[in-house]
C-alpha cells in the first residue's frame, strides 16, 4: 500500500499529496513546517486517536516530540512503525520512501544527538 502524506524527514518537512489549507491538514507536517509543534501535536494526537496506525502520523508525531526534546516519546513512535508492516509512502510528488527508512533515519537521529551531548 502507498500512502500519500506530508512526511517530516531528517529535519524538513516533505509535502506529497499535501496541498490543503492549513485547516485541513491531518498529517501536521504544514504547523511542523512553521515551526508551531503545539498545533502540530494537536492535531497528530486527534487523528491518531481516529487511526492509531497510520505510518505517517506516527512519524510526524515523532517528529514533534523529537523537536520539543521528548526524545523517549519519539523512539516509542519510530519503533511502533518498525513494529508494524513496511509502508511504501508518498514523500513528495515525485520522491517515495519506506516508512521503516523514515523511522530508521528517525531513531538515527535520535541517537546521534544523544552521542553529541554525551
Amino acid at each position: 500500500m502507498r500512502i500519500g502524506s506530508g512526511v517530516l524527514i531528517a529535519g524538513i518537512v516533505l509535502a506529497g499529496a499535501a496541498t490543503a489549507a492549513t485547516a485541513s491538514d491531518r498529517t501536521g507536517f504544514i504547523a511542523i513546517k512553521q515551526g508551531d509543534f503545539s498545533t502540530a501535536e494537536r492535531t497528530l494526537v486527534a487523528e491518531r486517536r481516529i487511526y492509531p496506525s497510520r505510518p505517517e502520523l506516527m512519524l510526524n508525531l515523532a517528529a514533534v516530540y523529537r523537536g520539543t526534546g521528548r526524545r523517549d516519546e519519539a523512539r516509542v513512535l519510530y519503533e511502533a512503525v518498525l513494529a508494524r508492516p513496511n509502508t511504501l509512502m508518498d514523500v513528495t510528488a515525485d520522491r517515495t520512501a519506506w516508512s521503516h527508512t523514515l523511522a530508521t533515519a528517525g531513531l538515527s537521529r535520535l541517537d546521534a544527538r544523544q552521542m553529541s551531548s554525551r
